[in-house]
């Protein structure tokens, strides 16, 4: 049976496997060894890690504290730009020069599974948030640790929800189309909210199927044009026949953000880091009129996971105490502080209770939406599927096709593609 997952790291994964061809790595190793255990003894001797991004470069000074607890052991980080790092571990696996351990985009865990090796039984991954878990899933094998997690959630101005006559979020899809319109009609904004398009959009509006009940794919074959999904893009279609959401809004970096400051369009969907950038963009104040929620429901109020997660490679050479480590960064105290080190959302869910997370009213509705998040499905062809779906929603958000036609199209494509 195979699950599903999202990751943070879409677009750099749809280029490198744009460039790379589909399917999973031919460089993969010949599979991990079946499940060890990893004991009670400390970590020793020195470890390889990667990780990208803002990561890299925090986890160098983090992880001291992890090498004071261990005196033994030496933990080498190194740094890996997002845009580099795929090629990289492909070149690394095919040579055999992976090191112990490293972060590992959740959209990646299908392409490099093979060449990753199985979590010990005595890791508990107990209270680690389901969806996140399921990302590392590769036929039913947990191939990884989720170490942080993403989702997104609906973001609104209270101030313009006042005046239109609004005093909390929206939490059923017609309060959703309700409160939008009012926005418009009774806030003053040009529109009520802002979908997601473009480049992800696919993936960033899967809210609304899996909402309404519908899966994607039931283990042997893509389930993807159903009424479920049908009736769920109808839907989506319907803000922008309706004249609420904006067919040629602006998807250039900051509009979103400055189309919400102004006032223009003050609902939009998605993550956690437009936190910081609205109340830096809005000035002093501004964040007492920014609220979030979780999304509104149809059958069940759905978004998806996403993220990073921390795997140990095959060819591993002091795989104990790289399992070691995952265990540490994954503890909720760990956890606790590595966000209040980067603002990475833990993946674990009792970290949520620290201080700095529960005094967060913007961060609450995204710990709650994380319980009953999902993730994408965790197969080669994910990325290209998704890709023929922006593309059907290009066409449906312009009124160029019907949404029943365009997941007649859509399936046939994903039929030809497979599972992987």
């Amino acid at each position: 049976m195979r699950k599903t997952r999202w990751g943070a790291v879409a677009v750099v994964a749809a280029a490198a496997i744009a460039l790379t061809g589909c399917g999973r790595t031919s460089d993969a190793g010949p599979g991990a060894a079946e499940a060890g255990t990893i004991g009670d003894a400390k970590a020793e001797g020195t470890l390889t890690m990667w990780a990208m991004g803002a990561e890299g470069e925090a986890l160098p000074e983090f992880v001291k504290t992890f090498e004071e607890a261990n005196p033994g052991v030496t933990v080498d980080v190194t740094p890996v730009p997002w845009d580099a790092a795929y090629s990289k571990f492909q070149t690394a696996i095919a040579g055999g020069n992976t090191p112990d351990l490293a972060m590992v985009g959740s959209t990646w865990m299908a392409d490099f599974g093979d060449a990753l090796q199985t979590v010990p039984t005595d890791l508990s991954t107990d209270g680690i948030f389901p969806g996140a878990i399921d990302s590392t899933k590769i036929d039913d094998r947990a191939t990884g640790v989720p170490w942080y997690v993403d989702t997104r959630v609906l973001y609104y101005r209270t101030d313009v929800a006042a005046q239109a006559g609004w005093n909390q979020a929206p939490t059923t899809w017609d309060e959703l189309m309700q409160m939008a319109a009012d926005m418009q009609s009774k806030g003053g904004a040009e529109y009520g909210i802002r979908l997601p398009s473009g480049n992800d959009s696919f993936q960033g509006n899967l809210w609304m199927p899996w909402s309404n009940g519908a899966e994607l794919e039931n283990g042997s074959k893509w389930t993807l044009d159903t009424p479920e999904t049908v009736e769920a893009l109808d839907y989506y279609q319907s803000f922008y026949t309706e004249g609420i959401a904006n067919p040629a809004a602006d998807r250039s970096a900051g509009a979103q953000e400055a189309d919400f400051v102004s006032g223009t369009t003050p609902m939009f969907i998605d993550g956690p880091a437009f936190i910081g950038l609205l109340n830096d963009l809005g000035g002093e104040g501004f964040g007492d009129k920014i609220s979030t929620a979780v999304l509104p429901a149809k059958e069940s109020s759905t978004s998806f996971s996403g993220g990073a997660n921390l795997a140990v490679f095959d060819d591993s050479k002091n795989a104990t105490s790289a399992w070691k480590l995952v265990q540490w960064l994954t503890e909720p105290e760990t956890q606790a502080a590595w966000y209040e080190a980067t603002g990475d959302r833990p993946a674990v869910q009792d970290a949520w209770k620290s201080d700095a997370l529960a005094s967060s009213k913007t961060l609450a509705a995204f710990g709650t939406q994380l319980e009953t998040a999902q993730s994408v499905p965790a197969v080669t062809t994910w990325v290209q599927v998704a890709a023929a779906g922006d593309a059907m929603l290009e066409k449906i958000r312009l009124g160029q096709q019907s949404p029943a036609d365009g997941l007649k199209e859509l399936q046939a494509t994903a039929d030809q593609l497979g599972l992987g």
